[in-house]
């Protein structure tokens, strides 16, 4: 993926970012694309059950360009069967960040652009709505 060259009003470099039209997607697994699976019971994370829609979304993704990383709360000590049950279940993806924090109610604060998705239950083709967003103040 090329990324493009930034540079700020002095022209120093700034940190590069990806062309427009493409998503940087970061996505859960437990809970999201398959069974809710605590770190607590790895020996279900081998047999989990892929949600509906999220193998063909998230591999229409990858094929249309963007790029795919899985952000787990899973730690490194379920690499070998995080990878496993992937590549059984043939996602494509870029890469796989684990460790992020547990327990859920995410707050990002970046200088990139984020968008935040709440997975409800099924995947399907995004949409834009508006919605009442947190930022800071004045």
């Amino acid at each position: 993926m090329k990324l493009e060259e930034v540079k700020d009003e002095q022209g120093h470099h700034l940190s590069p970012k990806l062309p427009d039209e493409v998503k940087n997607f970061l996505i859960d697994i437990d809970g999201t694309i398959c069974d809710d699976i605590p770190n607590e019971e790895p020996e279900r994370m081998e047999d989990a059950a892929i949600y509906e829609g999220a193998l063909e979304m998230i591999n229409k993704w990858y094929e249309e360009g963007h790029l795919i990383t899985f952000f787990t709360s899973r730690t490194e000590a379920h690499r070998a069967v995080t990878e496993r049950w992937l590549a059984k279940h043939n996602f494509k993806y870029h890469g796989i960040l684990f460790g992020k924090p547990r327990g859920g109610n995410y707050h990002w604060i970046d200088n990139h652009i984020v968008r935040a998705t709440r997975y409800e239950g099924k995947f399907t083709e995004l949409t834009t709505i508006n919605a009442k967003i947190q930022v800071f103040k004045d």
